[in-house]
């Protein structure tokens, strides 16, 4: 029997595709979504001249990152916090989540994989 509103039955419905990304924020999404963050977000970006303070590359719209030092997993209460703030590109982001993980990158992967003729088809991860 077919699902309602849907072509399949159960056992044969397209499996949702998803990037990732709702299962490592979805607890957060309503702050990120708050008008303070937004607030606190936009600061952050004109503070840091709208570089990554990593590398210093220009980043605007959703490859500008603004990264919590102190995770608020760890610390709820610096979530707002300016001076816990800094704005990265998606490569350092990437970077730093994950240089204190001993196993492989399960944050922002596809920053990991370089192809092409650079690497000759290689895929590298950070050490």
């Amino acid at each position: 029997m077919a699902v309602t509103g849907s072509y399949y039955c159960e056992d044969h419905k397209p499996k949702a595709r998803g990037n990732g990304r709702d299962a490592f924020q979805s607890k957060n999404k309503p702050f990120y979504r708050s008008d303070e963050w937004q607030s606190t977000r936009q600061y952050v970006f004109e503070r840091d001249g709208a570089r990554c303070r990593e590398c210093g590359q220009f980043v605007f719209g959703k490859n500008a990152h603004v990264h919590h030092v102190i995770p608020i997993s760890e610390d709820p209460t610096l979530r707002l916090e300016e001076s816990n703030l800094i704005l990265l590109c998606p490569k350092c982001h990437a970077k730093i989540e994950n240089e204190n993980k001993k196993q492989t990158p399960r944050v922002f992967q596809k920053y990991f994989k370089h192809t092409g003729d650079r690497s000759g088809g290689v895929t590298h991860t950070p050490k």
